[in-house]
């Protein structure tokens, strides 16, 4: 977190001095000691989110393409004459454990045209689904696998 405070500083300053530089460092440091102090932030939090990082970039990823498919999928859906929609409003539960990973899931089951998650109450997710198609295996989907190694770690 003490480093996104300090790049925030350079980047918004615009340049680059010895002058911005320090003051950089001492501004981010207060910064970062009243995030950790006023809203239950620590070191160790840095520590996991960075042992993480890599998971975070291939989720993003993976966010990406599935977002790409599901375009596709749904101007498909729009664009075909012979096939009518049928849209489908599933219900399904999650062995995830943290409430993070069940709202991470969320919104990218919302992101992903053709799908927006209308609630999440405990374990279980209410889904509305453009067509049945895109409501197949949404319990076990790639992201689902993701999250729970990311809560492995």
């Amino acid at each position: 977190m003490y480093i996104i405070f300090f790049l925030l500083w350079i980047i918004l300053n615009g340049r680059i001095t010895l002058e911005i530089v320090l003051f950089g460092v001492v501004i981010s440091a207060l910064m970062y000691a009243f995030v950790c102090k006023f809203m239950d932030y620590s070191p160790k939090r840095d520590w996991i989110v960075f042992k993480k990082t890599g998971y975070i970039l291939q989720y993003i990823g993976i966010l990406i393409v599935e977002i790409v498919k599901a375009n596709m999928s749904v101007v498909k859906l729009i664009l075909s004459s012979k096939y009518e929609p049928e849209p489908v409003i599933i219900r399904f539960k999650t062995d995830l454990k943290t409430k993070t990973a069940k709202v991470v899931l969320a919104n990218s089951i919302t992101l992903t045209p053709g799908t927006i998650t209308a609630s999440l109450e405990e374990d279980e997710f209410i889904v509305h689904c453009l067509d049945k198609a895109f409501a197949e295996g949404m319990d076990s989907s790639i992201f689902v696998k993701l999250l729970k190694r990311m809560e492995s770690v």
